[in-house]
């Protein structure tokens, strides 16, 4: 079936539904819904049996839903209708919430039913970015296929919207305001992390700290009153930034404290960024605390663990130092199996926030990737002990490159990792050179970075990038690895499988030694960082301020390309 994804972004899950619908047999291509314009535009060049709609913000167009079959994905159980319904899912407390398949009808969100699935909510409020990357996109990917094989059912007619069925539990919900997304320090936690979440990745929650109106995002919850005594005598002061650690601040709150990851200055041109970063100096002679990290290690008698989450999965020069030192710390014990573990994301990488706001974006830049490359280098050189890297979120970039260095490369069923450095304008290091080649070969690393298409869990175990791909929730999985790890780690045969670990890395590296690989890559890297030969600077700079694409990638328009119409032309319909 000839299928045309009309998507607001080729995020992770559209990207997901993507794969799922490729690896079901259908055609799929994509267009970037920048236009009404552009949107009938793709619709008569793709000629699609069925038009799929992932979570689109933007309105279908009636001219191409009255004459192609086209169906929305839209994050809310059925009957739930409006633009902001994960963040009333989080802020209200909703104990269930779901994933509806509908046909685009004139009336947004008002269609007939092709399909839905619901969940349980977590107990304690989800960052609205988690929710939609974790259940909302699995169910989104489960509903993409079943919609596309009813479509090839011709005795199949959707149901109609009816509030009085027990399974249409939702309603129609206003847009989320400014004020809506506003609290007090003097709020309790829970309803300060409630709020914060509801906001989380985009727009943030809204407040003022340390005079300064701010975005807030990334949080968590700090100690009680009684445990805030000893930091300062205004511990206790709703508002007060009481102590800070690895980039987050501490802040009092109504009844305890809130631990602040990261923040954004209300004004024109800021990004986000580590919260002790944007209060710079303000915080400067607050105390440093435990009971916030973003790196642990834990160990049993056979397996460490380093487990390391950083937020959205950038990876700061900072960052990568201290999960370089973990590494290190961690590679010097006496257990038998070490296991990598990611957060939400696993690895995106560099951190282009904190590069685009450097004084000197291109040093930063440099040196977050030599600072990513020395923890690659402790991946790869530790014949100590074998290495397996769990993946339980999507990657990408040096993310997953960092990743494949380990013995063992364990990835999540549900993961979407995108191992290519082309849209940003790089060449890319993290010995990528020769931890992917060496996995795929040659000829098919080159077609992944160059294609720089999204690559599924189930299609990275079938050409060798990963090893083995689990199933379940991202606790599930991570007991999963665990548990393999324990077996890897008690195997009869694993002197046998170390010694083998040490044979391959003397005789590659007498081969062609890693330090040539990193020169090598990093020759490439300055004159992507430093001269800006592929656009690194300016691609960047759209990452980071969330600009909005020209047009659709050609890689992503198959209905462009067999027809012989350019993106250019879909770009200058958008702005007709």
């Amino acid at each position: 079936m000839r299928i045309l994804l009309l998507c607001s972004s080729f995020n992770g899950l559209t990207q997901r539904a993507w794969l799922e619908l490729r690896r079901a047999g259908h055609e799929v291509s994509v267009e970037l819904a920048l236009s009404a314009e552009v949107m009938v535009e793709a619709a008569e060049l793709a000629k699609p049996d069925l038009v799929i709609c992932p979570f689109l913000k933007e309105r279908v167009p009636s001219a191409l839903w009255r004459a192609y079959r086209t169906v929305i994905v839209h994050p809310g159980p059925p009957g739930d209708r409006g633009p902001s319904s994960l963040d009333w899912a989080i802020a209200d407390g909703e104990a269930e919430w779901g994933v509806t398949a509908l046909q685009a009808v004139e009336e947004m969100d008002a269609g007939p039913i092709w399909g839905f699935r619901t969940f349980a909510m977590p107990p304690e409020a989800p960052r609205k970015s988690a929710l939609y990357n974790g259940p909302v996109a699995q169910a989104a990917a489960e509903l993409v296929v079943e919609v596309a094989a009813k479509a090839g059912d011709a005795s199949f007619v959707p149901a109609p919207l009816d509030y009085r069925a027990p399974e249409v539990r939702g309603r129609l919900r206003r847009a989320m305001r400014h004020a809506d997304r506003e609290f007090s320090w003097s709020e309790p936690t829970e309803d300060i992390l409630r709020r914060v979440r509801a906001a989380d990745g985009a727009p943030g929650g809204r407040v003022s700290l340390c005079d300064l109106p701010v975005r807030v995002f990334d949080v968590y919850r700090g100690p009680e009153p009684g445990e805030l005594a000893d930091l300062s005598e205004l511990a206790g002061v709703p508002g007060q930034v009481v102590a800070r650690r690895e980039g987050a601040v501490l802040v009092s709150s109504g009844d305890g404290s809130v631990w602040v990851g990261h923040l954004r200055l209300e004004q024109e041109g800021a990004v986000k960024l580590p919260a002790a970063m944007v209060l710079g100096d303000l915080v400067a002679d607050v105390p440093q605390r435990s009971g916030y990290s973003e790196i642990t290690y834990d160990r049993s008698e056979g397996v460490g663990v380093v487990s390391f989450d950083f937020y959205n999965g950038a990876m700061s020069t900072e960052q990568c130092r201290r999960l370089a030192s973990a590494l290190r710390y961690a590679v010097a014990q006496d257990t038998r199996v070490l296991v990598v573990r990611g957060g939400e994301v696993f690895s995106n990488g560099i951190h282009l926030n904190v590069i685009e706001a450097a004084r000197h974006a291109e040093l930063e830049a440099w040196m977050n990737i030599n600072a990513m490359n020395a923890v690659c280098r402790e991946i790869v050189d530790c014949t100590g002990q074998l290495v397996v890297t769990s993946i339980g979120g999507n990657a990408g970039a040096g993310g997953v490159m960092m990743g494949l260095g380990a013995d063992r490369v364990i990835v999540r069923d549900s993961v979407v990792l995108n191992p290519h450095y082309r849209t940003m304008g790089l060449f890319g290091s993290e010995y990528w050179t020769y931890v992917l080649a060496r996995r795929v070969g040659a000829e098919h690393a080159r077609r992944l970075t160059q294609e720089a298409l999204p690559l599924g869990a189930a299609e990275a175990v079938e050409c060798g990038l990963a090893d083995k791909a689990l199933p379940g929730s991202r606790l599930d999985f991570e007991r999963r690895v665990l548990e393999y790890a324990e077996r890897l780690a008690a195997d009869p045969g694993y002197d046998r499988l170390l010694a083998g670990r040490r044979q391959v890395r003397e005789v590659d590296e007498r081969r062609k030694p890693l330090d040539a690989y990193r020169a090598e890559e990093l020759a490439e890297m300055s004159r992507d960082m430093f001269d800006d030969r592929s656009g690194f600077r300016l691609a960047r700079r759209e990452f980071v301020r969330k600009v909005k694409a020209a047009s659709t990638p050609e890689r992503l328009a198959r209905h462009r390309e067999l027809s012989g119409a350019s993106a250019a032309s879909g770009a200058a319909a958008s702005h007709m």
